[in-house]
């Protein structure tokens, strides 16, 4: 069954002539004694695609009785570890876990929650709220209620529980229909009905939302975003924008969060983490295309003038080419 969470515009692909026993017994190598293996650790986990990465596991519990993930822990540390240990799990959990960091402790980092759950597809988080439940115990949903509120819960839940439509068809007739509840909920009247925007934003599939912008910009002259910007605030407008992003062109999406991270004064390392494991499979190759043509320098560059040591060294492998 192919996965959903490989693209065919992943820059890391499936390593040819693959052996998970070949590459655990690698692994433990560059770990064993004194002193780590760094570079052996990046060439074999940036080069293998992520189920090649899970078998790998597989193969090291099997023949170390120890999970790999907590020998990387032990041997690495800051952001190389963390990294590290990204890799090794499985896309689901990696998003689990992300989700629930972003809602651990006091206050929540919306903008976690509205980069993952705006762009992923209904059955990617459908397999990520499972993989929340295993290791927490606890529904994303019932979380997510608790640490939010208002539309912006509401929106959060619809994307969380996979109520995005996911067929390519696309319905002229409902594009006009939604472009003119939107342009009556919002534009048109005093006030702003936030629920129709929630609604047509979380439910309906990224082609039909393109047609319905299209719609929506011939019947009151302004860009969908122009009129969120100006009816929205807060996480909402936040939240909105961003799905609006993902369904216009998602590649471009990550593109502008990978710049925001890199340019910024300080490198924010956990976003810049998190979209490179994420996307690395996906569509990385159209991510560092749009990176290229948003910063006029490539992905490849940034990352290297703005990261170092072996973290900075396995991030330019995950990136593959300098475009």
């Amino acid at each position: 069954m192919a996965s959903v969470w490989a693209g065919h515009r992943g820059a890391v692909k499936d390593a040819p002539g693959f052996n998970a026993g070949r590459d655990a017994d690698a692994l433990r190598k560059a770990m064993k004694g004194i002193g780590t293996d760094e570079d052996s650790l990046i060439n074999i986990l940036t080069q293998r695609s992520n189920s090649q990465r899970q078998l790998i596991a597989k193969e090291y519990l099997s023949a170390c009785q120890k999970e790999l993930k907590d020998d990387l822990k032990g041997d690495l540390s800051g952001n190389f570890e963390h990294l590290m240990v990204s890799l090794i799990l499985p896309p689901a959990v990696f998003d689990a876990k992300q989700l629930k960091k972003a809602m651990k402790g006091t206050g929540t980092s919306e903008n976690i929650l509205i980069e993952i759950l705006a762009s992923r597809t209904s059955k990617q988080m459908k397999e990520v709220g499972d993989a929340y439940y295993t290791v927490y115990g606890k529904s994303l949903g019932d979380n997510i209620s608790s640490e939010t509120s208002g539309d912006f819960r509401k929106a959060l839940l619809f994307l969380a529980n996979s109520r995005r439509d996911e067929s390519s068809k696309v319905d002229e007739h409902l594009a006009k229909k939604d472009a003119e509840i939107l342009y009556n909920a919002g534009e048109k009247k005093w006030g702003t009905d936030e629920d129709k925007f929630v609604e047509v934003l979380c439910l309906r599939s990224f082609p039909q939302l393109r047609l319905t912008f299209d719609e929506y910009k011939n019947l009151c002259n302004k860009t969908f975003e122009e009129s969120i910007k100006s009816e929205m605030s807060g996480s909402l407008e936040d939240l909105l924008l961003a799905i609006v992003k993902c369904a216009r062109n998602t590649p471009a999406f990550f593109a502008e969060m990978l710049h925001k991270a890199l340019k910024g004064a300080g490198t924010d390392e956990f976003t810049l983490t998190r979209i490179m494991v994420s996307r690395s499979d996906i569509d990385l190759l159209d991510i560092r295309m749009e990176y290229k043509k948003l910063a006029g320098e490539s992905l490849y560059a940034a990352i290297k003038s703005d990261t170092s040591g072996d973290y900075g060294e396995a991030l330019l492998k995950l990136c593959g080419g300098d475009d």
